[in-house]
């Protein structure tokens, strides 16, 4: 059997994040009764004129430089004409011939190097409403309309068919996640439908390239999906080919609960959406002091900010790459450096204690219960000595439910680490004389019985004593034992 390759380009919808509609200011926000954000406009009524809303021009912007494309000083609306209950105009607005931005790049890791991901094209267009099939006493018979979300404003992000693998096209994806709700744009939730993703996938002959015939597979709400729909759709391609079949290039749906991609309609060309420019729009211009503005005023990306952390913080890369899977997080973590902290004693406690902590809480890094600068404070509490690690946990765990700093809790709770070597020699001492079992066993060699002496050390002090210098002086006891043993 021939051995064949996939070849994958994503098509990715992305709600930008502002209060009003693109063409009018019905609001945007999610989860209001059916049919409530809507006005002649957005609904189509014979005589509404669209008007452009410049901050969703100005979030399309944003994403396309993070992209790297090319801005067109031109742009132009263009009706694409379909019927569907949910498309109140019978045509949606778009950009066709002349979108906002081509010819962008993304940038994956792939086997400790990376793989550029062309991008084609990113353009402005509203959203259509949306059918509903349930949830409804008569839904066996009838499918209701809900026109909120008719008129949002959408970019759409199209890929060259650059990528290679279902694994691939995942990562493609929430990297693209990654950056959209870095800059603000998008909010990123997939379950409410503010971020989808289509995929058209083909495959060939390993070594040919002219490209299959592709099949378009819709219903990709999250990465897994996304990943598990991709890997059925290659392994249904390929055995189609093999079995001496041929791909119809058609419309497939991903059925989540079944595991496998089912038929849906066969695939539009773009002629098939009649598409000629709106005519009661003019065309979008946007000038280069417009694009610097919006550059100058953009944050530093996550790639950027993970190679910076790498450089000047020290830091392994999987922990750069933690610390930057949201900006909220990256920026909290500089703000305890900053505040006095070593970035990698802060990198561990943000990764570990606080995260937990975030995640049974259900929120987010900006409502984190202990302020950077707070952490920082436990932190260098730790680095000078003054407590402990298991101490430090303790003091965490109060900080985060009162308030208060470390010092504080510290202060009032008496939990300073105990350092003096006369107060730890007399806990050694009670220690030893009550486990002398143990500490025959030490001295006939048993050394692992160290460890539990140890323990027993740390029990005795409250976890209060300075684990270095209990190994030092009981190291240093011991060995006083035995010689005046011996």
């Amino acid at each position: 059997m021939a051995l064949y390759e996939s070849v994958i380009g994503l098509e990715i919808h992305a709600q930008l994040l502002t209060a009003s509609k693109i063409f009018c200011g019905c609001s945007t926000a999610f989860g209001a009764a059916p049919n409530t954000h809507v006005c002649p406009v957005c609904l189509g009524l014979p005589g509404a004129l669209p008007v452009l809303n410049r901050a969703a021009v100005d979030h399309a912007i944003r994403a396309a430089l993070a992209l790297e494309c090319t801005i067109h000083e031109t742009s132009i609306f263009a009706r694409k004409n379909y019927f569907y209950p949910d498309l109140p105009k019978g045509y949606q607005i778009s950009q066709y011939e002349q979108p906002l931005a081509t010819g962008g790049v993304v940038e994956l890791s792939s086997g400790g190097g990376t793989r550029r991901v062309g991008i084609t094209r990113v353009h402005l267009e509203e959203d259509a409403g949306k059918s509903l099939h349930d949830g409804f006493v008569d839904s066996d018979r009838k499918t209701y309309v809900d026109f909120n979300r008719s008129g949002v404003p959408l970019i759409e992000i199209v890929t060259e068919p650059d990528l290679r693998s279902a694994a691939e096209a995942a990562e493609f994806f929430t990297r693209l996640r990654e950056t959209l709700v870095w800059l603000g744009v998008n909010d990123g939730n997939m379950e409410e439908g503010s971020l989808r993703c289509d995929a058209n996938v083909s495959v060939r002959p390993v070594g040919a390239t002219t490209l299959g015939t592709k099949a378009e597979v819709k219903n990709l709400n999250s990465f897994r999906f996304l990943q598990k729909a991709l890997e059925h759709e290659i392994e249904r391609q390929t055995e189609t080919l093999g079995d001496g079949g041929r791909i119809v290039q058609e419309t497939r749906l991903w059925d989540a609960a079944a595991g496998r991609t089912v038929s849906m309609r066969s695939k539009e060309e773009a002629h098939d959406y009649r598409y000629f420019p709106e005519p009661d729009l003019p065309p979008v211009t946007v000038d280069a002091d417009r694009i610097h503005r919006i550059k100058a005023a953009m944050p530093e990306l996550p790639r950027g900010r993970r190679e910076r952390f790498v450089d000047q913080y020290a830091l392994p890369e999987y922990d750069a790459a933690q610390l930057t899977a949201s900006r909220g997080v990256a920026d909290y973590f500089e703000a305890v450096v900053a505040a006095g902290a070593a970035a990698k004693p802060a990198s561990n406690w943000i990764m570990g204690e606080l995260a937990r902590t975030l995640k049974a809480r259900g929120v987010e890094i900006s409502a984190s219960p202990i302020p950077a600068v707070r952490l920082a404070g436990l932190l260098t509490l730790v680095d000078r000595g003054a407590i402990s690690g298991p101490i430090a946990k303790d003091v965490f765990e109060k900080m985060a439910s009162s308030g208060r700093s470390a010092e504080e809790i510290v202060a009032a709770e008496g939990m300073t680490q105990i350092d003096d070597d006369s107060r730890l020699a007399t806990i050694i001492s009670d220690v030893l004389a009550a486990h002398v079992d143990a500490v025959a066993q030490y001295r006939a060699g048993k050394t692992a019985t160290f460890g539990f002496l140890v323990g027993q050390v740390m029990k005795a002090a409250a976890g209060k004593a300075n684990p270095k210098r209990v190994n030092e002086l009981l190291k240093k006891t011991l060995a006083g034992w035995a010689g005046g043993a011996g």
